[in-house]
């Protein structure tokens, strides 16, 4: 492997460089974090399943990255020895595996990872799979949609177990999934007539663009200033209720919608006919929209991404809908 470089601020960096494994490269947010390694300057790899078999569109994703400059190692979750390798190339490996809303390979993955990268003994930063909602103040969230928090939590248990530093970076909404459609069920783009409000329309919700959480996640993994910490992804002008961001798409549109304002019984009333999958998101859901467990707590400024990183010229919600109009 050669010179692994020197030691700089707790992370170690080969020629000025820090070595960054990407794993989950060709997911929805994991494909934003290589992009946003490369531009930080990070040597970035990115791990290459077999399991990708016949998918044109990520092995073109891969060759991508390639063009960029990444470097593709790989690796399978099923070859122990092979994820020990492509771990011990890296200082900092960040876990981009997408979950779903129960029990799932994610948690078996993410668990294995942590072997790799204990028996590597390397790695000087790991950021596991989190972005969104804190698992940590989540102890008394709806079934089934617990389990989710409850299985970050047994990552996270592992990874302090095994004395890895890390990072964890969450705390937003995704924009394309709750801000381009007005956080309406069943469409990614706005409503034209009528808009469901949930409860009062008063409850504070954090909106982020994904390349701008992608752009936070490349800025921590070298900086001293979030190792072992949580960094919380909250741009103050992005801290909306969903009255304002609807409020804002009127006034980008010209259009007032008609609102209908949905009780927090009713919205969880149907749950009960769904897949559990669709009851885990309807109970995320209500957290975030019902009950502001986004924005319920207070966040210093020494751990919140817009202030540690000013740099970053985040995405405001009244340009990201523009691109609607």
């Amino acid at each position: 492997m050669g010179d692994v470089g020197e030691e700089r601020n707790g992370v170690c960096v080969s020629g000025g460089k820090t070595r960054v494994l990407v794993v989950g490269g060709t997911g929805y947010i994991g494909k934003r974090i290589v992009r946003a390694c490369l531009a930080e300057g990070h040597e970035t790899y990115v791990l290459q399943r077999p399991e990708i078999g016949l998918d044109i569109e990520k092995v073109q994703m891969l060759m991508s990255f390639k063009k960029l400059g990444a470097k593709l190692v790989e690796g399978s979750f099923s070859d122990h020895r092979s994820l020990v390798s492509a771990v011990k190339l890296a200082d900092v490996v960040i876990s981009a595996m997408s979950g779903v809303h129960f029990r799932s390979h994610n948690i078996l993955l993410q668990l294995k990872l942590i072997d790799a990268i204990k028996e590597a003994g390397n790695v000087k930063r790991f950021l596991p799979s989190e972005y969104g909602m804190d698992p940590s103040r989540m102890g008394k969230a709806l079934p089934p949609g617990r389990e989710t928090f409850d299985e970050k939590m047994e990552v996270r248990k592992a990874i302090e177990a095994a004395g890895i530093p890390h990072t964890y970076v969450l705390g937003a909404c995704f924009a394309a999934y709750f801000a381009g459609n007005l956080s309406q069920m069943e469409t990614l783009i706005p409503p034209k007539e009528t808009v469901n409000i949930y409860g009062d329309g008063n409850v504070k919700v954090v909106f982020v663009d994904e390349d701008d959480m992608a752009r936070y996640i490349a800025k921590t993994v070298n900086d001293p200033r979030t190792v072992n910490k949580t960094v919380y992804v909250r741009p103050p002008d992005n801290v909306l209720t969903h009255m304002e961001l609807v409020g804002i798409w009127e006034k980008l549109s010209g259009k007032e919608l008609h609102k209908t304002h949905v009780h927090a019984q009713d919205f969880l009333s149907n749950m009960k006919y769904m897949e559990k999958a669709e009851q885990a998101g309807i109970g995320h859901f209500y957290h975030i929209y019902y009950e502001g467990c986004l924005t319920d707590y207070e966040v210093g400024e020494d751990e919140e991404a817009s202030k540690l990183y000013p740099q970053v010229k985040y995405t405001r919600m009244d340009h990201y809908l523009r691109i609607f109009l």
